[in-house]
């Protein structure tokens, strides 16, 4: 592991070992003004309705600061915009722990629902620092190589169209993986510290399963479940569409919806991918099987549509 890989590493993990020590502190210094029982799940309009002992809730607090600290490493392989998402995270559960700390100090514990929104500015705040820091990483990206340029033989008259879902099994385990820990840490500690993995399941649920079209519109990537957020590149923006092995993190610095100099694209991992070189020079990339069945059928839609 280079020194550039163990700073990225670092800084993944950095911001939920904080956010535990931090925490871990408060418990300790407020251990002996603390009930037997802490009030760790709360209703709606912010009164306790559970209690947990001192011991089960430094055992949530370890493995949840712990654990989604782990997780975030081995997930987000040092790429930037998980690294900031990771601050952001950190942030904002170690307000709500903070916040549940310091209400069992009064005789009826309250959390109230501004809670939430001062979390919010946390996570906001911690979400530039890491901003800044992952700015500071270096990223050195290869130049991207050309695929063969194919054709589809058709018809004249002929309608064509392409279409198959691009998700990931790596998708699925996360997604799996995020709802379980929402659920363990909603029985164990209360709906706050629940709602960050919850709402990671939520964007990798809508995110897990993108559907990729080519026809006269062009060539155009949604989530599949919803029509909108989606990526289109129309026909007459093609000025060729290859397939290719694409390098998710040589290439595009990890995985997502990836912007670098010159292309972008949305990147689920390494593999076979349909590459569009635009008529304004950058490259769009999607990972995707079958790409080059669709490359081709771009390229066709292209010339039919640049022949009229």
């Amino acid at each position: 592991m280079g020194p550039d890989r163990i700073r990225r590493v670092a800084a993944t993990g950095l911001p939920f070992l904080l956010a535990y020590v931090v925490d871990l502190v408060l418990f300790v210094r407020l251990r002996d003004r603390l009930p037997h029982r802490l009030a760790t799940h709360f209703t709606g309009t912010g009164q306790a309705n559970g209690t947990s002992g001192q011991l089960n809730f430094f055992i949530v607090l370890t493995a949840l600061m712990l654990g989604l600290g782990l997780v975030w490493v081995l997930v987000s392989r040092g790429v930037r915009g998980l690294i900031v998402t990771g601050w952001a995270v950190a942030g904002f559960c170690c307000y709500l722990m903070a916040a549940t700390l310091y209400a069992n100090l009064r005789t009826s514990p309250e959390l109230p629902l501004w809670q939430i929104a001062v979390a919010a500015g946390v996570a906001a705040v911690s979400a530039a620092v890491g901003r800044g820091l992952s700015r500071s990483l270096r990223s050195e990206l290869p130049p991207a190589e050309d695929g063969p340029v194919e054709r589809l033989d058709h018809a004249d008259g002929e309608t064509l169209g392409w279409a198959r879902y691009a998700g990931t099994r790596l998708m699925w385990i996360l997604l799996l993986a995020a709802i379980g820990t929402a659920l363990v840490v909603l029985l164990t500690a209360g709906w706050q510290p629940a709602v960050p993995p919850l709402l990671l399941g939520l964007v990798l649920l809508l995110f897990a399963r993108p559907c990729v079209t080519v026809d006269r519109r062009g060539l155009t990537v949604s989530t599949g479940w919803l029509p909108w957020p989606r990526l289109r590149v129309p026909l007459n923006e093609v000025e060729r569409a290859t397939s290719r092995e694409v390098d998710a993190l040589k290439e595009f610095g990890g995985w997502g919806y990836r912007v670098r100099a010159g292309r972008s694209g949305l990147i689920l991992r390494s593999g076979e991918a349909i590459v569009i070189r635009r008529t304004n020079g950058r490259d769009f990339a999607v990972t995707v099987d079958g790409s080059a069945d669709a490359a081709a059928l771009l390229n066709t839609l292209a010339d039919r549509q640049g022949s009229r």
